[in-house]
């Protein structure tokens, strides 16, 4: 699963270097996005599988510190690019005569530039907060990898609580406003379509939003049970299991996604192969 992560991810990326009819905006922030997903994987994931084959299971500070800060990174890295694909998919449909002139090369490069510093700022903030703490007792972190909410039970201290309560207050924000911007983003967008007077225009215009969408609602879905479930006796165990599938399972499930729902980036790739594999047919 680790491996085909990379590989879609990587397939995409080379297919939408390599196809010129994909150098445009929602493309560029596809490719932005699989490599946080790889990012995010190689940050997490080797980690991950060698303490679960190994039989001596220990990570110094430092490398718990650098594993949370990546995480953080990429994961809302995720989240803002996302959201500024929302806004490529309302502006192409809704303002499809400015769409060249509202995502433009550079600006579409500056949104990439501003998602990345703003998940790099969060993931700077946040490690910074938390490894501030002072932990004391036990020392045997109950989570696959340096999860934020599994490393704050095991710090001490009268402000624990109140960090705790802000960690968690800065995430479900970030996470929200950006769910917020793209809901709305759909909301004028589903407005758009009803307004196409044809039933094959209707589908054919929403059918460029459904990969993103899905996406959305993997990503977002995970995020908010992780986040927003009600706490219980076997929370810990149940949220353990949740952050290790939502760690995997989103970066392994998004370049399946878009190659099978994206007809455009599908046809890309077969051409792809076709022209590797088989030279002289093409």
């Amino acid at each position: 699963m680790y491996l085909f992560t990379l590989l879609g991810n990587l397939l995409i990326m080379g297919t939408i270097w390599r196809e010129h009819s994909l150098h445009t905006p929602m493309y560029l922030f596809l490719c932005a996005l699989s490599i946080s997903e790889i990012l995010f994987t190689v940050a997490v994931t080797p980690r991950m599988l060698a303490d679960m084959l190994s039989t001596h299971r220990s990570i110094t500070f430092v490398a718990c510190a650098s594993q949370m800060f990546f995480s953080f990174t990429f994961g809302f890295t995720h989240s803002f690019l996302l959201m500024i694909m929302g806004y490529d998919r309302y502006v192409a449909i809704c303002h499809p005569l400015r769409y060249n002139v509202l995502m433009s090369t550079r600006d579409c490069a500056r949104l990439v530039s501003w998602c990345w510093a703003g998940g790099s700022v969060m993931g700077m903030m946040l490690t910074l907060i938390v490894f501030h703490l002072t932990f004391c007792g036990s020392k045997e972190i109950h989570h696959f990898v340096c999860h934020v909410l599994s490393l704050l039970k095991l710090a001490c201290g009268k402000e624990t609580a109140s960090v705790t309560m802000g960690v968690i207050l800065v995430c479900v924000t970030a996470l929200m406003g950006c769910l917020f911007f793209i809901v709305l983003s759909y909301v004028f967008i589903v407005a758009a379509i009803l307004r196409i007077p044809s039933t094959e225009g209707r589908h054919k215009t929403f059918s460029t939003c459904v990969s993103h969408l899905t996406i959305v609602v993997v990503h977002y879905g995970f995020a908010s049970i992780i986040y927003l479930k009600p706490k219980g006796p076997h929370s810990m165990d149940s949220n353990t299991l949740l952050a290790t599938t939502y760690t995997v399972f989103t970066p392994f499930l998004s370049p399946i996604i878009f190659s099978l729902r994206n007809k455009e980036l599908k046809n890309a790739i077969q051409r792809s192969f076709c022209r590797t594999f088989h030279p002289l047919s093409s």
